[in-house]
């Protein structure tokens, strides 16, 4: 599918002209689900760093940049492992240094939310309130207390956070970049409006016409979409809504394997650079794994008539 005001690249094409040392990039916006790991895996192949990452609740798509050592600033409120915990990698990094140092910008999920969708709106700072009563503001360059001088209450003046690049996974997407999604999104559509790029991964590239029949799934626009890559379990391990679950004992596993340093590497070696791209990630999972994760209990959306 291609033509007039076609966005569809390969994923490692995209990557390549996308992503570039020492930029700010946003992705694991959907909290739990959409985490874009095959294009994090493509970054980790093609050696794109150092980078910034920004997230909210920032999953083992972190931990994995950081193990490969392409990582230098976070800006998130989490970085761990959604089944167990830690995310052994960026707690090396963090205590240890290794593989290389890692600086880190405490934010809450609310305030980096409030920090993306300030720079969506085109805006210096937003205000909030939430994080006063934490530790995370202090000696933080992201956060200013002031007075407000309307009410006279002591508020926070949070730096609005413009990512370089924001990577997001989505159900589908046509060949223009009109996104649709359903579930559970976090700050998807912040991140992608605040970014000076997007690249988008889906799960499928389907026909304009089906989005225009259902215009209101739309989360992303086209016009602010520079490259989409049709990539099937684009986002494994973590779920896509009414394509698959989480797979919960990849993280279990992910977390065995990385308790140590050489055992991160180890996993790579083989998860990473020893597969030429995710269908070569998919051959090496095998399809009785995939079966089990797809959904079994179907649940269809009822249609609308947009008619008049």
């Amino acid at each position: 599918m291609s033509g007039h005001g076609s966005k569809l690249m390969d994923l490692s094409a995209a990557v390549e002209r996308l992503v570039r040392p020492g930029m700010s990039v946003a992705l694991g916006l959907g909290l739990e689900g959409f985490v874009p790991f095959a294009a994090a895996h493509e970054i980790i192949r093609q050696g794109i760093g150092p980078l910034t990452l920004i997230g909210p609740i920032s999953n083992i798509c972190f931990d994995q940049m950081i193990a490969a050592g392409l990582v230098e600033r976070v800006i998130a409120a989490w970085v761990g492992n959604v089944s167990t915990g830690i995310g052994y990698c960026f707690r090396r990094a963090v205590e240890q240094g290794r593989p290389r140092p890692l600086e880190v910008i405490d934010h809450s999920n609310f305030s980096i939310s409030l920090a993306l969708e300030a720079a969506a709106r085109g805006l210096p700072m937003a205000v909030g309130r939430s994080p006063l009563g934490s530790d995370i503001v202090r000696d933080n360059p992201h956060f200013k207390v002031f007075i407000c001088p309307h009410s006279g209450e002591r508020l926070l003046a949070i730096r609005a956070v413009k990512p370089d690049l924001t990577i997001l996974h989505a159900q589908r997407a046509d060949a223009e970049g009109n996104v649709q999604c359903w579930g559970a999104t976090g700050i998807t559509r912040q991140a992608a409006l605040a970014a000076k790029r997007v690249l988008v991964t889906c799960e499928e590239v389907v026909d304009s016409e089906v989005i225009r029949r259902d215009p209101d799934r739309t989360l992303v626009p086209g016009f602010v979409v520079d490259a989409v890559c049709e990539v099937p379990w684009g986002a494994h391990p973590a779920p896509v809504q009414g394509y698959y679950d989480l797979d919960h004992q990849w993280f279990v596993d992910y977390a065995a394997a990385t308790r140590e340093e050489s055992g991160a590497r180890a996993w790579l070696e083989e998860w990473v650079y020893g597969v030429g791209g995710r269908s070569e990630y998919l051959a090496r999972l095998g399809g009785r794994r995939l079966s089990r994760l797809k959904v079994s209990h179907p649940l269809p959306s009822g249609e609308v008539d947009y008619g008049w």
